[in-house]
């Protein structure tokens, strides 16, 4: 928690001693090793939409890991935006992303891996099944918001 931290970056980062932003940092309040109620968390969901988050699509990171070739957004990644938008009590921006998340499903309903959102079109694996595990997350988790705001307002 003390390490991981970059106070150039105001996010976690990928490493210790790089301010380089991974969207796997978000599971640090995700996964519960962070209170998500914590600042730090606060400023790790805004440094990981601002640096990774393009239109409807987040990517894993941008630094050079090596690999030959681009990728696109993952949508694994996208719904660990939209579940740590839902923790920090961010949920019209939660709903915004998940909406345009499901304007990117495909003719047969189901979702790639990747998504670039330049030529706007998907990539990688087809079907992938991180991608739905984390599409029907955010839709349980999003209900669920919705089935406790109705019955707060009856």
């Amino acid at each position: 928690l003390a390490e991981g931290w970059s106070e150039a970056a105001r996010s976690y980062t990928v490493a210790y001693d790089s301010d380089d932003v991974d969207a796997a940092v978000l599971h640090i309040g995700l996964s519960g090793l962070l209170d998500t109620a914590d600042p730090r968390f606060h400023h790790t969901v805004a440094a990981v939409e601002r640096e990774l988050r393009v239109g409807p699509t987040l990517f894993r990171y941008h630094y050079d890991d090596g690999l030959p070739g681009l990728e696109g957004g993952f949508h694994i990644c996208t719904t660990w935006l939209i579940e740590a938008y839902l923790a920090v009590g961010r949920f019209d921006d939660a709903e915004k992303l998940f909406s345009q998340l499901v304007s990117l499903v495909g003719p047969t309903g189901l979702l790639p891996e990747e998504y670039d959102p330049v030529t706007e079109t998907h990539l990688g694996n087809h079907p992938q099944a991180y991608s739905h595990l984390g599409f029907i997350r955010c839709a349980r988790l999003i209900d669920r918001y919705l089935d406790g705001q109705a019955r707060a307002a009856d």
